[in-house]
């Protein structure tokens, strides 16, 4: 990653001078040793003129040097002198000679993965251009801050001391600090996903690249921009850039990081051929590089592609061209570099080889070994995924080995230990190198459902109690992180909840996808967790849900019928008989994956629908639940609706009487039409207590958080603005908004997580609940079933959920209504049912 720092500095004193000049013109030229012989001659002559300021400077010049050539150790140890005679001087001019050496030892830490350390050197260095009046100084600082947040997984950080550099920048001449500012910022951005602002700034900063005509910065950008491109879907383009970028830069390591995205995309695309005409090149590159964390990180890269090339070990072909001699020479040059993360990676990296050819005892020694270097570097951000590989390993020991009682448990341990690591992270989850960077998708989330699955697997006898709460701790982590993946950020509260306490009457069913089987864990009110298993595989239960999701929306046959009894007979048959034998009123589902898109409401028995039975409710998990009851004696509603077409999507007509109709059961005031635009609706907020916001509008859920969103009369507000618009009117009114209604929102067509955007609202809305619908359904069954609803909440023996339940069956009663679920079993509550 580039980092902004100024070329070396000259004292004035005439002799040390001369030669100071002469070692930054043979820099310049690309002749570093000569430029350090002639640069130590010039630290001599300081040295006797006794100039110490000077001989800081010519020291700090020394270790850019040194820098460039990839000789990190000596370049460390110029760095360290030229800050000790920096801070030894009484000289008055010592601060900016002090925040030059710091810029640059912030550099030298980045490079060697000493991140957080780059980031209080830098704000040290930014603190002193400041205290100087240095804006340009302070500027380049505060980009290399961001640079190292983003280092960190910190991208909403970054973004945060980011945009406004840029648009202090707008103002001032195209500069190379602009470029860099726009970059950065374009890099942030497609690190949470806004892809398409990232590709506006990045292109930005392409455009005054080019007429700067900077080779370096314009192929650091085509590259971020091929990223980008990639991340979008169009490999085309981001191949282009790619190659652009390889022909443009100047900097070996830029040239060979675009071509190794070059070759992982070739790969990725099925092309084969023109994949292996790039692998010799690149393993030439890779040993003209100098040692570097930079280099260590490619090269794992490069292993990475050479094993779907079907080229992990030399005995596959040319020793010198396979994964294996690839990786040792990445940890031969970590460890030159004695640099822990890199070792770590490295190590690992070369464990999960020997782990997929089958060799597990090397893996195993190898992985333990990565492990314990993380570890010792507190690298939690790379300690996880050798943890889950040691599980991983140790798990296929034990299959192999004869049944006997707890022979997973040291799987299970390890396991327990990358969950625990998981947790303690919460930031993104974060990667070493984007270029090494694992998704959510392909790292986080498998490690929980493997370990769900061994919790889960009989081991010698019954599972036990231990285990089956684990495995409910276990899911709702994968809940939390999957709401923490999708926001980017590390954003909610979790508190462990009791569900005897927060509901005496209630049943929670977690049903948990794995590859081989349906794991449904149950708690039943005032009784111990149990579990049942379906043997169906995940693959046949995604297809289900599709099916049945494509039914329910067309409402055009019953050929949902039958699915909606198989799911019924997986997650609801085998617990059946206790259900009703017990007290429970209510069925709260915490659910997994694609299920979040189904309304357990159609689950059918063969002659009723689950609906019919109890009230049900659904939450991302118990620890996101605040246990307290909606009170009645307060109820006052401020709606908002539109009628009319706007911004592309169709009018609603049925809006208006239904909102006169909740005006009608309870006090509100209503924002209608051209009434109700982002600024009227925040003031409302702020002027109306109110415990009920009702949104009658068109918006959608996503699982992507750049497409969920809530559309009013002006304007789309996503989910941050309107966690920051809620929470606003909190801090306004004695009490807290209790329940957010959106009546005519919708999942997103084909996306399987699409529900998680509804998890997403629930749970950042600043409502303790919300009612929302999972398709867009008749705005005339919408304007019944909410005037039903309203009557039920101003009901204080009615629970929210009872409330909505009672509205659904009324709207069921209802002929043109009844003969399909499309038009009442949408509705669901999410968060707190009472």
């Amino acid at each position: 990653m580039l980092c902004v720092s100024a070329t070396p500095v000259l004292s004035q004193s005439p002799g040390a001078a001369t030669l100071a000049q002469q070692g930054q013109e043979l820099y310049e030229a690309g002749q570093y040793s000569a430029a350090i012989a002639t640069l130590q001659r010039a630290i001599q002559a300081y040295a006797t003129e006794n100039n110490t300021l000077g001989q800081a400077l010519a020291l700090r010049n020394l270790a850019l040097v040194y820098q460039q050539m990839g000789d990190l150790a000596a370049a460390n140890e110029a760095i360290a002198t030229s800050l000790q005679q920096v801070q030894s001087s009484t000289d008055a001019n010592r601060l900016p000679v002090l925040a030059r050496v710091l810029n640059l030892q912030g550099s030298l830490q980045l490079q060697q993965g000493q991140t957080e350390q780059a980031l209080a050197t830098w704000e040290q260095a930014t603190a002193i251009y400041q205290q100087l009046g240095d804006e340009a100084g302070a500027l380049r600082n505060q980009i290399n801050q961001a640079q190292a947040l983003q280092s960190l997984g910190f991208y909403r950080r970054a973004i945060a001391t980011l945009t406004p550099l840029t648009e202090t920048l707008q103002s001032q001449p195209d500069s190379r600090a602009k470029v860099v500012a726009l970059r950065s910022l374009g890099e942030a951005l497609q690190g949470i996903g806004s892809l398409d602002r990232s590709q506006q700034a990045l292109e930005s900063a392409l455009a005054i690249a080019q007429q700067l005509q900077l080779p370096d910065e314009i192929a650091a950008t085509q590259f971020s921009l091929g990223n980008t491109i990639r991340a979008q879907g169009d490999a085309g383009t981001a191949l282009e850039f790619y190659r652009q970028a390889a022909a443009t830069t100047p900097s070996p390591l830029t040239k060979v990081r675009a071509e190794l995205n070059q070759l992982s995309l070739l790969i990725d695309t099925e092309q084969p051929t023109q994949a292996q005409q790039l692998v010799p090149q690149i393993a030439i590159q890779l040993d003209r590089l100098p040692p570097s964390q930079a280099l260590t990180y490619a090269q794992v890269n490069f292993a990475q592609s050479l094993v779907k090339l079907g080229m992990a070990s030399s005995s596959t072909g040319d020793s010198s061209l396979s994964a294996e001699q690839t990786l040792l020479r990445a940890r031969q040059q970590a460890q030159t570099l004695s640099d822990l993360r890199a070792q770590s990676f490295a190590l690992g990296s070369l464990g999960e080889l020997y782990e997929k050819s089958g060799q597990l005892t090397r893996a195993k020694t190898l992985t333990e070994e990565a492990l314990i270097l993380a570890q010792s570097a507190n690298a939690s951000d790379i300690a996880y995924r050798w943890q889950w590989q040691l599980g991983r390993i140790l798990k296929a020991e034990a299959d192999s080995q004869a049944m006997r009682e707890g022979k997973y448990a040291g799987a299970i341990a390890a396991y327990s230990s990358a969950v625990d690591t998981l947790q303690s992270l919460r930031n993104d989850l974060v990667a070493i190198n984007p270029e090494v960077q694992l998704s959510f998708q392909e790292s986080v989330e498998p490690i929980h459902r493997e370990l769900v699955s061994l919790l889960l697997t009989p081991d010698g006898d019954a599972t036990s109690q231990d285990n089956l709460e684990k495995a409910r701790q276990v899911i709702e982590s994968l809940q939390l992180a999957e709401l923490d993946n999708f926001f980017r950020e590390a954003c909610l509260d979790a508190k462990p909840v009791n569900i005897d306490q927060l509901d005496a009457e209630a049943t929670v069913i977690y049903p948990i996808i794995l590859e081989d089987r349906l794991e449904v864990v149950v708690r039943l009110p005032q009784q111990p967790l149990r579990h049942y298993a379906s043997p169906v595989s995940k693959q046949e239960m995604e297809d289900t849900i599709t099916q049945i999701r494509r039914h329910l929306v067309t409402r055009t046959t019953r050929q949902f019928l039958p699915l909606a009894q198989r799911l019924y007979d997986w997650i609801i048959r085998p617990v059946e008989a206790d259900l009703a034998s017990s007290d429970t009123q209510t069925l709260v589902f915490v659910l997994d994956g694609p299920l979040r898109n189904v309304p357990m409401a159609v689950l059918n028995d063969g002659e009723q629908y689950l609906l019919e039975k109890f009230s049900l409710a659904l939450t991302p998990g118990l620890q996101l639940l605040d246990p307290r009851p909606l009170p009645v004696e307060q109820l006052r509603v401020l709606t908002a609706g539109l009628t009319e077409s706007r911004q592309g999507f169709s009018a609603l007509p049925n809006v208006l009487p239904e909102l006169e109709q909740i005006q009608k059961e309870v006090p509100s005031r209503v924002l209608l039409n051209e009434r109700f635009t982002s600024t009227t609706f925040q003031q409302a907020l702020a002027e109306t207590p109110a415990s009920v916001v009702h949104l009658a509008t068109h918006g959608k859920f996503s699982s992507e958080l750049e497409e969920t969103f809530i559309l009013t009369w002006d304007d789309r507000i996503d989910i941050n603005q309107l966690n920051t618009v809620l929470q606003t009117a909190d801090l306004t009114q004695t009490n807290p908004i209790e329940l957010l209604v959106l009546s005519a929102c919708q999942t997103a067509a084909g996306d399987r997580q699409a529900a998680l955007g509804l998890a997403g609202i629930a749970v950042r809305a600043g409502a303790r609940s919300t009612l929302a619908t999972l398709w867009q359904v008749s705005d005339e069954a919408t304007a019944m079933l909410m005037d039903q609803f309203y009557q039920g909440l101003n009901d204080a023996s009615l629970t929210k959920t009872e409330a909505l339940r009672q509205a659904q069956l009324k709207i069921l009663e209802i002929p043109q209504f009844r003969r399909h679920p499309y038009y009442w079993a949408p509705y669901v509550i999410v968060g707190n049912w009472l």
